[in-house]
């Protein structure tokens, strides 16, 4: 039978929030979010969105997780027992999550293990193609890119190995572990590219505001976005985290410690990325525009070029880098998997331990299946369709359902109980109006950007995932357990 687990302590709880807070996402995509969305002035807009999107919804998260101290799909159903299906819905979006997940964290092991003979060659961009995440010409569809087939099975008997533990002796540990390790890893890169020729040419780039663009609608929601998406807002990951604290934990600041956390890491990391960039363009004389990309492009074919042309301190930098994302992965990975593996548990009254190879057996099958010549392809029209179109709107659902259905004056006492931050009335007014409107309209947005042009290679890919998303959904929602 599932029992519940419980952190030993609230700094196990923050720093596996941290992890799974400070994923891929803050490496390789706020610098390029910053610099093509104002540079210096879009400090104003995401400050703003973390004060009134990122905070707010998180101290929602932490007070229905410790005041349910079940799992997500218990705690809608307890509210109602029609809402139970929604849990299952957006607890299988971020399992898929997961899956994809796990194969570009199989891209990065493979890298960290080239790093250390350069590997990648001269042509970082036919390496990728040809030997780790392939490309979108469907005809590559036939074969495996065997190196990214096999760091797939090696990480998720990795992730596996962490997670069917309790969740203390598992996921606390292993935190406690590797973000401090993460962090002294980019601080050691982030200082280092601060010295290096033409790091200033980057850091200009990076931070010249264009006060105009304040103006721009599409800014504001840029900034909304990088929080949903950077906290991993709305996952139930927040919500899981939270049960298993123990009495007394003072959530409010709690989520204070998480958030600077993550927005001082990225932000940091964004002028590493940008040193780095500055001083390819001052040593090579490449263009700073012809090197600024984000995600795939960045880390494993602009980075491998200029590891290339460092020297001697490339070939401590390049192992150090892919080192860090690994370890930022694998922690965020974790977060991804948990609501499901503590859902699943619960639901089928089994243990952890069996629940957790279950889902990892189901897991690295799907995932071996991203791992053929159309790899990064797959990837990315996966990612697009389960953030964009599922999570963003069942994000907007949890608004609804907690604020208007249940009621937030039930949250407030434990929220004000032992945090320095007390919410209220403000609190209120955020998360019943304000939330679910900027919600709507940024999903609205990218459905418009995500069914515009898309291919019809894609949209069987769309129609697939819903179609197993709504039927594993409603197979566990009538589910009854035997005892």
């Amino acid at each position: 039978m599932s029992e519940h687990g419980q952190w030993d302590s609230s700094l196990s709880f923050i720093f596996a929030m941290i992890g799974a807070a400070v994923g891929l996402g803050n490496i390789w995509r706020f610098s390029y979010v910053l610099y093509s969305n104002g540079g210096g002035s879009f400090f104003i807009p995401y400050l703003i969105a973390i004060a009134i999107m990122g905070i707010p919804f998180l101290i929602l998260e932490y007070a229905v997780g410790f005041s349910f101290k079940d799992s997500f799909s218990n705690i809608l159903k307890k509210i109602n027992p029609k809402y139970e299906v929604i849990a299952w819905i957006l607890v299988s979006f971020v399992f898929i999550v997961v899956i994809y997940y796990m194969v570009i964290l199989s891209w990065d092991l493979v890298y960290l293990l080239s790093s250390f003979t350069f590997g990648w060659g001269t042509d970082t961009v036919s390496y990728f193609t040809h030997t780790v995440g392939g490309s979108s010409n469907l005809e590559s569809a036939g074969f495996l890119l065997i190196p990214t087939t096999i760091c797939v099975a090696l990480l998720w008997v990795v992730l596996w190995f962490i997670s069917h533990k309790d969740v203390d002796q598992g996921i606390g540990k292993f935190s406690k572990v590797l973000i401090p390790s993460l962090f002294v890893i980019m601080g050691f890169i982030i200082i280092y590219a601060l010295t290096l020729p033409g790091a200033g040419i980057g850091i200009n780039t990076l931070l010249t505001p264009d006060w105009s663009k304040l103006l721009d609608v599409n800014i504001w929601l840029a900034a909304f976005a990088q929080i949903i998406f950077s906290l991993s807002m709305g996952q139930a990951i927040a919500v899981t985290y939270a049960s298993y604290l123990p009495k007394n934990s003072r959530l409010t600041d709690n989520v204070l410690i998480v958030v600077a956390s993550n927005s001082l890491f990225e932000v940091c990391t964004a002028f590493g990325v940008f040193s780095i960039l500055g001083y390819m363009s001052h040593t090579a004389g490449t263009p700073m525009i012809q090197l600024i990309t984000e995600g795939t492009g960045l880390i494993f074919i602009v980075f491998p070029m200029i590891f290339n042309i460092m020297g001697p301190i490339g070939r401590v930098l390049a192992p150090l880098l892919f080192l860090a994302i690994l370890f930022a992965g694998i922690t965020s990975a974790l977060g991804f998997l948990e609501p499901m593996l503590n859902s699943l548990a619960i639901k089928l009254n089994m243990s952890r331990k069996k629940a957790a190879t279950i889902l990892s057996i189901i897991g690295c099958i799907f995932s071996l299946m991203l791992t053929t010549g159309i790899s990064s392809y797959l990837v990315g029209i996966i990612d697009s369709f389960v953030n964009e179109f599922g999570i963003l709107i069942l994000i907007g659902v949890q608004c609804i359902i907690f604020a208007w259905f249940y009621g937030l004056d039930k949250f407030i006492p434990i929220l004000n109980e032992n945090g320095i931050l007390k919410v209220g009335t403000l609190w209120k007014t955020v998360i019943k109006y304000i939330l679910p409107i900027f919600l709507i309209v940024i999903w609205v947005i990218g459905i418009i950007k995500l069914f515009g042009n898309a291919a019809p290679f894609e949209l069987m890919i769309d129609a697939i995932i819903i179609v197993a998303v709504l039927v594993v959904s409603f197979a566990l929602t009538r589910y009854k357990a035997t005892n």
